[in-house]
């Protein structure tokens, strides 16, 4: 699946949503197909009821099953997902990672991954832990696997990096 979007926050009372988009262009989303929210770690589709484009990359949606102001502020900052559009083929996008789970070199998990940072010659993950959001260089040196089913990107992290 594609990330497409991720929800920036709740807009109103009725369980709409502002969606924010990267890699698509928000009349690129097919309403007749559904998107996927990530709870605990399995994809939970959701149709898309309404559908306003507001500006060049953001969107004002309502999904099924998101009626209240309060079920819209529990996916509020979760990736939003599809499988009808084709992967990027681009090698040097890794906003791709966003959501993914991140583990320690012991296959301890440290968090997920809420952004990527394009920094030139100095790409970063920011990671949200439980203890906060950390920022963990992302080097070929220091990724030990991915795993792309499971969306899961093991990494040796140097000490300190996690001590907020």
């Amino acid at each position: 699946m594609l990330q497409i979007a991720k929800v920036l926050k709740s807009n109103g009372t009725d369980g709409d949503i502002l969606l924010g988009f990267k890699t698509i262009q928000p009349e690129d989303i097919d309403t007749k197909e559904p998107v996927y929210i990530y709870f605990d770690g399995l994809p939970v589709p959701f149709f898309i009821e309404s559908f306003t484009k507001k500006g060049s990359d953001k969107a004002i949606a309502h999904l099924n099953d998101i009626n209240c102001l309060r079920d819209a502020e529990e996916i509020a900052g979760q990736a939003v997902y599809a499988d009808y559009l084709e992967e990027i083929d681009d090698e040097d996008d890794f906003s791709a990672l966003e959501g993914w789970a991140v583990n320690d070199a012991e296959g301890n998990t440290v968090g997920t991954v809420s952004q990527f940072i394009d920094i030139p010659a100095n790409p970063c993950l920011e990671v949200e832990t439980k203890n906060g959001a950390a920022i963990i260089p992302l080097h070929e040196d220091l990724i030990i696997s991915l795993d792309q089913k499971a969306r899961i990107l093991e990494m040796e992290i140097p000490d300190g990096l996690l001590d907020l």
